[in-house]
């Protein structure tokens, strides 16, 4: 049984009073997904909403010409594939999701999660502030970028952005697992350039890549560096 003290970090049920975070868990689907799974589909009917509670996951979509590009990730406590679910009207997902690490997801079905917010009016003010602050804001961000940035700002956004999202700060500095290529798709840039981009930063100490991870020794430091 999941219980508020797990649960605490869960964006969508800020603000409630713990027995009535415990109510909304008991309410809930708890599912497993290994790391590298699609967990719901771009075009499909949004059925339910979902809840991050461990693990790594994130966005992506699928264009028409097959190719991918890697969208928001999602970190534990994120709501994310479908807030629609709120609305009895029909939807579907205008991206796909993809765990990147072995995760635990919650998930509550519409009807379920209607009821839920008739009761607790908190959870559909918590659900337009993730809405406007999280996914308008990230995508006014990365409209700007694609319009303005150049191709060596746009992956240093990138890396600046994941820093505190996913980094692991140690000895050697803040720990990133990202690839080349999924900087690439992050950014719309071509694998060649963001590898040579990648080697030129870790010729002039701006960077280094070990084990496939990439290692910032500080954001500040990356940014003047890069700049």
């Amino acid at each position: 049984m999941i219980r508020s003290a797990d649960a605490q970090n869960i964006e969508l049920l800020r603000g409630l009073r713990p027995q009535d975070v415990d109510l909304i868990l008991k309410m809930a689907r708890q599912r497993r997904y290994s790391a590298k799974t699609v967990m719901t589909h771009q075009g499909e009917r949004i059925y339910d909403i979902r809840a991050l509670l461990q693990g790594r996951a994130r966005y992506f979509y699928d264009t028409p010409t097959g190719k991918k590009l890697i969208l928001n990730w999602i970190t534990p406590g994120q709501t994310f594939a479908g807030l629609a679910a709120l609305s009895a009207a029909p939807h579907t997902y205008p991206a796909s999701t993809e765990t990147v690490r072995d995760s635990i997801v919650l998930s509550w079905d519409g009807p379920t999660m209607r009821s839920l917010a008739h009761q607790f009016p908190l959870i559909l003010e918590n659900a337009v502030v993730v809405a406007t602050d999280r996914h308008i804001a990230w995508h006014l961000a990365a409209h700007v970028a694609l319009c303005s940035e150049t191709a060596r700002e746009r992956v240093a956004h990138v890396l600046l952005v994941l820093a505190p999202l996913i980094g692991q700060k140690g000895p050697d500095g803040i720990e990133l697992d990202v690839t080349n290529q999924e900087l690439a798709d992050s950014t719309n840039i071509s694998p060649y350039t963001t590898s040579r981009l990648i080697n030129e930063w870790q010729r002039t100490g701006a960077l280094r890549k070990r084990r496939g991870k990439i290692f910032l020794g500080s954001p500040e430091r990356f940014s003047l560096r890069v700049a």
